[in-house]
């Protein structure tokens, strides 16, 4: 059994991690770690999970906690994990990472789009950006894992087989999405309030969400050529799920079948993403709840544009359950243990 404890285990993608990992046949948790309920029993936070979670919320110091695990979930703002990670820590345990701290390589581009001085630079080179689509092998070496945001996880599967082949023209790329409120986390904000978001969509973070470097630099690996997008994302009056809406140019003229091959070719081996029969859409209703992501696309033979959709659950593929497949990965667990779960409907 492997032993976990979670910082953060009282914010929406916490909770996530402490459901899904109740499935977990290999995994124990040992302490759920929250600044703001110290001392509560955590059912108490969460009523769902009365007679099923027994634990009191623990604080205090995480180098202590950490011999009693061996891995740490960290579900926190950015800042916090690279504010804990040490050498010494590393050597006791392995880190899964929820936030951006260890995401994006340059330093300077973090800065930039975080507005944070970054607290452990020295690890950066190091931690894995744990796309497991895309990084699987060198996930299963890891001792720290970059846990991918929402909005790029979506973006970037949706687009990555694409201009590996290199049959768009990569300055074309647009992406429109649309996130549901958890994504937002569980913090009070103005702006997240009932009467604020219902009966609303709206653009925010417009030429500037701090998700954009990051789907730059992933999708820039994959090219292997300088890659700037264009990314808008918008908050709709839903719980959960995320919609992503890719528009780029073709360099020519191009089959469904031709497109379609590309996809299944480079997804064959991964459970988790799901291409979509013909004239079949992604909605954010058939992933929820569920670790899967689903893409199809459709060719625009006016434009001779490709608009590729991809739809996932934030809090699962986008949050808690890619940090479970990179856990796995990292303990040589299948890579679907404990997230084989139907999507919720409805």
């Amino acid at each position: 059994m492997v032993k976990v404890g979670i910082v953060g285990s009282t914010g929406y993608a916490g909770e996530e991690l402490v459901r899904l990992l109740l499935n977990h046949k290999e995994v124990d948790i040992k302490w759920l770690y929250s600044q703001s309920y110290v001392g509560e029993e955590y059912s108490r936070v969460f009523g769902s999970y009365f007679k099923i979670v027994d634990d009191t919320c623990v604080g205090g110091d995480i180098e202590e906690l950490s011999r009693e695990v061996d891995l740490i979930f960290t579900a926190t703002p950015q800042g916090y994990c690279s504010g804990i990670v040490n050498e010494e820590l590393l050597k006791q345990v392995k880190i899964v990472d929820l936030s951006a701290d260890f995401r994006i390589k340059d330093i300077d581009v973090y800065k930039e789009w975080y507005k944070l001085e970054h607290k452990s630079p020295e690890f950066i080179k190091e931690a894995v950006y744990g796309l497991c689509e895309i990084n699987r092998d060198d996930i299963r070496e890891a001792r720290i894992v970059a846990n991918p945001g929402c909005y790029t996880t979506a973006s970037i599967l949706a687009l990555y087989p694409l201009v590996k082949e290199k049959i768009i023209d990569l300055k074309s790329i647009v992406i429109d999405a649309k996130s549901g409120t958890s994504g937002a986390g569980r913090g009070t904000s103005l702006a997240n309030m009932f009467c604020e978001v219902n009966e609303n969509i709206k653009a925010y973070g417009i030429t500037n969400h701090r998700h954009t470097p990051e789907i730059e630099e992933q999708l820039t690996y994959g090219a292997n050529e300088k890659i700037i997008i264009n990314f808008t994302p918008h908050l709709i009056p839903m719980n959960r799920g995320i919609l992503a809406t890719s528009y780029v140019n073709l360099k020519g003229k191009f089959s469904y079948d031709d497109i379609k091959k590309i996809y299944v070719d480079f997804y064959k081996d991964d459970y988790f993403v799901r291409i979509l029969d013909e004239g079949i859409y992604p909605e954010t209703k058939w992933v929820k709840g569920s670790n899967y992501v689903d893409i199809n696309f459709k060719i625009d033979e006016r434009t001779n544009r490709l608009v590729v959709i991809s739809a996932i659950d934030n809090l699962v593929k986008g949050a808690a359950g890619q940090a479970i497949q990179n856990m796995n990965l990292m303990y040589g667990f299948d890579e679907a243990e404990g997230l084989k779960l139907a999507p919720v409907f409805p």
